[in-house]
């Protein structure tokens, strides 16, 4: 899987829509709020998601894959990893915290602005 693909699953869903807040940056949003960084498509090894509501959570994925997960930078605190693309996390393990994300995000937002 490569950054591209990635990009291709968050737009599949539903209310997701493609932003670029930052020039070259690119992220997907549901609603107003963020549930994936992608950065350039094209050059991108790795994606920003939300994995757990705080840092306890998401520190699960770090001790997992030491070397292809790390806190976001900013935003880590509140549960965000950047997981490394290709490298020892499993393409499926990348996608289904994408899909948490996602769902994360969509539960967060209020009724009238979800999906």
């Amino acid at each position: 899987m490569n950054a591209s693909e990635l990009l291709s699953h968050c737009l599949a869903k539903p209310g997701a829509w493609q932003d670029e807040p930052w020039e070259g940056d690119v992220v997907v949003k549901v609603g107003p709020k963020i549930f994936a960084f992608i950065g350039d498509p094209a050059k991108s090894e790795s994606v920003g998601v939300k994995c757990g509501k705080g840092r306890d959570a998401a520190d699960e994925w770090l001790a997992r894959y030491p070397d292809d997960a790390s806190a976001s930078a900013y935003i880590g605190r509140h549960g965000w990893n950047t997981l490394r693309i290709g490298g020892a996390i499993p393409d499926e393990e990348i996608v289904e915290a994408v899909d948490a994300s996602y769902t994360s995000v969509v539960s967060a937002l209020p009724k009238k602005d979800r999906p």
